[in-house]
């Protein structure tokens, strides 16, 4: 047996996406980082040993323009082309990847942290060392950092060093939360195992073993979704645990989960049922994936009301958008919904003060151990916000070694450039601006070879006929002039059209009616017909929601392409799954309209606007907000350049570029099977493109970029250029037909 002493500046342990995104953080920091992880795969609930979809802000499709940026986004956009199909092992690959190509970062796999070594008295401790065991290398390592990030999920770390945490639910009165019991209590949400099955292709006998259960003789025929081409987490219902203690009765868990498992597939394969005699089981878990237990106190408690009302933390640092998705204490057995889920009308806002710990002083966490109610953890717990949240949680601990001072410190003094930072790297932060003193784009003059001032989507794939409610969301920016809608009509006759405010920038459902107009309809064939809104423009750049009310004997047109910022949705007045599994209260804004249908298929329709104009890319937003707040060129054309040109606010020796291209964050991707995108690349990302600067009289390239495919580039220059311009010269996109540029930062 070895035994050793590892000093690194910071010391992440767990290495599921919160671990991961927090070392890769911190690490791009500058800081050194040892990532500790008990498992021989990276990615915990999401990895090939338990095989969880990582879900998070788009919630499925549910939420508009969500999908994570920064690190997470960066490991969704390389999976969707390196993993189409969602093969388990694959994502393994593109996880251990991302962390070996971080020099900063030691990766110590198969270690179990058992030991924390802490002083100091109850309400001011500090870490000195965690202490784990290698398994198979027979090493005894011992981990001493300035800062340590608690990513476990159970928060073992945090509750050695005596960190003060929460275990079950809270009482209704503790934080005013309408869906907490009456009393407190110890119940969590349920653990889970997933299975995975095939079609041989040839007939297949299943002999159950001795300990699978007759779920016959249970409600979960009744109450629960079984299908037999079904795999993975389409079976996320197969719960149960949350009325125990679902660490120190793991192994109880575990194998209930199996009795049902083996039970259900008995049930598929040997009752008659359905139509599976050429099925076979592929793959069985066999490491329950935990959903809920020890949650940390920091200084900020996140809470149900929070989500719901959206509040705009001062102190935010990422976002999340999936539900409160909470479940029955009796998991599979419950007579009840699998599930229930409440709604904000978009994404909500997660602030630092939830990341570290309110009495242990160099503790940070992140994951479904962070600082929230229980409620509030419903919709926390999914892993691609527990991955932002890992790379808040990654850069706060740098700034905070960095400076010699404790992350409350960091969050009283020093909260901008916490912030500043992370939107420099491109994290997941919705609502705040570019004010980085350093950007000499900031404050300067952009122009371009062309921009798009009327959008017109006048090429029609297939009718739609108007049977429900539709709506159709667009920017505006500065005067609209007439809106027009493509359209047929049987008959004479007339269609009520709606203008309606969205309420918050980031919000994409109607909110306050602006204004309803009836126009008379003619009867024919493909019609241009104006829509006559007296609101000729709004007070500043915002989304609208027109709602086309519904009417039989009129049709719409799906435009055969996209465009950026506009969006259609249907009016859904049933639910897309069975109440029994998932209860969605359909007159939730987000959930009443509907886009899951008409992704990147909006109606042909016709407007100006001034949203895609080239000030746009340096207005200080690189994610949609009250608008795409990008640079949008016309239709590319043979022989035409597109490009964009920055006056700089200052001349200025360059030695560094960024730029956020758009990988249309609306676009729903995942890690497994749940669904594919029909493209590998994002098609409005740029793909082959020159940096120039003003040199000499003349452009000159800078940097070159060829087959990029992803958002974010930073380009640090072989040879300052010293100059008052600079340009982007797109020579082609992945598919798209414009040029579109979301930010560009030019430093010195």
């Amino acid at each position: 047996m070895k035994r050793e002493t590892v000093k690194t500046d910071i010391t992440v342990v767990g290495g599921g996406l919160a671990g991961i995104s927090a070392a890769i953080a911190a690490a791009r920091q500058g800081m050194t980082v040892s990532l500790v992880h008990n498992r021989p795969v990276l990615g915990g609930n999401s990895s090939s040993e338990v095989r969880v979809w990582v879900c998070g802000a788009t919630s499925h499709g549910v939420n508009r323009y969500a999908r994570e940026t920064g690190i997470m986004g960066e490991l969704f956009v390389e999976n969707q082309y390196r993993n189409p199909e969602g093969n388990p092992y694959l994502w393994d690959l593109t996880l251990l990847e991302a962390v070996r190509a971080e020099p900063n970062v030691t990766l110590y796999m198969n270690t179990d942290v058992r030991e924390v070594e802490a002083d100091g008295d109850r309400d001011n401790r500090v870490i000195r060392s965690a202490t784990g065991w290698m398994m198979g290398s027979e090493r005894l390592i011992r981990f001493e950092s300035e800062a340590f990030l608690d990513c476990t999920g159970d928060g073992l770390v945090g509750f050695l060093a005596g960190a003060v945490y929460r275990l079950g639910r809270e009482a209704r009165h503790e934080y005013g939360e309408d869906w907490a019991p009456e009393i407190a209590d110890d119940i969590t949400l349920g653990s889970t195992l997933l299975f995975y099955t095939k079609d041989t292709g040839k007939p297949v006998r299943f002999v159950p073993p001795s300990f699978a259960k007759d779920i016959t003789t249970t409600s979960i025929p009744i109450k629960r979704v079984i299908r037999s081409g079904d795999s993975g987490c389409h079976y996320w219902w197969i719960e149960w645990g949350g009325e125990l203690d679902t660490v120190h009765e793991n192994e109880r868990i575990r194998d209930e989960l199996w009795s049902v498992i083996y039970g259900i597939w008995d049930y598929i394969k040997n009752s008659g049922t359905f139509d599976a005699e050429t099925m076979t089981l592929e793959w069985v878990g066999s490491l329950p994936g935990k959903r809920e237990y020890r949650r940390f106190i920091g200084d900020t408690v996140l809470t149900q009301n929070d989500v719901l009302a959206q509040r705009p933390f001062e102190d935010r640092v990422a976002f999340g958008g999936w539900s409160i998705d909470l479940h029955p204490p009796q998991g599979m057995y419950a007579s009840e919904s699998g599930s229930k889920h409440l709604h904000p009308d978009g994404i909500y806002h997660i602030p630092f003060g939830s990341l570290y710990s309110k009495n242990v002083s160099n503790l940070l966490f992140a994951g479904r151990n962070v600082s929230a109610t229980h409620v509030a953890f419903g919709t926390t717990r999914v892993m691609a916000t527990c991955a932002v949240m890992g790379e808040a949680a990654g850069v706060g601990a740098a700034l905070s070694v960095r400076k010699g001072i404790t992350p409350r410190e960091l969050r009283e003094r020093h909260l901008a450039e916490l912030q500043q930072t992370m939107l420099r790297s491109d994290s997941s932060i919705i609502g705040l601006k570019n004010e980085d003193a350093g950007d000499a784009a900031l404050g300067g003059r952009a122009s371009a070879s062309s921009a798009l001032k009327r959008i017109r989507l006048d090429r029609p794939s297939e009718a739609y006929p108007l049977g429900i409610d539709v709506g159709l969301l667009f920017p505006v920016d500065g005067p609209k002039g007439r809106i027009e809608l493509l359209l047929s009509a049987m008959e004479n006759t007339e269609l009520t059209v709606e203008l309606w405010g969205t309420g918050r920038p980031e919000n994409y459902v109607p909110a306050a009616l602006l204004e309803r107009v009836v126009v008379p309809v003619l009867s024919g064939e493909r019609q241009w017909i104006d829509i006559p809104f007296a609101q000729t423009g709004l007070d500043e750049a915002a989304n609208v929601f027109v709602i086309v009310r519904a009417n039989e004997v009129v049709s719409l047109f799906k435009s055969v392409v996209p465009l950026t910022g506009v969006l259609a949705f249907e009016r859904k007045t049933l639910p897309d799954v069975s109440p029994d599994l998932e209860d969605h209260r359909p007159d939730q804004p987000v959930v009443e309209w509907n886009m899951r249908r008409l992704v990147r298929q909006p109606f042909c329709f016709s407007v100006d606007t001034g949203a895609y104009s080239a000030d746009k890319a340096i207005d200080g937003y690189a994610r949609p907000y009250g608008g795409p707040h990008m640079w949008v060129s016309e239709r590319m054309e043979a022989g035409r350049e597109e490009w964009l040109e920055v006056a700089l606010s200052r001349r200025t020796r360059v030695s560094e570029i960024h730029l956020t291209f758009n990988d249309d964050v609306n676009e729903d991707l995942i890690n497994l099977h749940h669904h594919e995108t029909p493209f590998p690349v994002i098609p409005e990302l740029v793909k082959d493109y020159e940096l120039e600067a003003w040199v000499d009289d003349r452009w000159q390239t800078v940097a070159v970029g060829r087959d990029n495919r992803k958002r974010k580039r930073v380009h640090r220059l072989d040879e300052a250029a010293e100059t008052d311009r600079v340009r982007l010269v797109v020579r082609s996109t992945n598919g798209g037909e414009r040029a579109e540029l979301a930010e560009i930062r030019v430093y010195g």
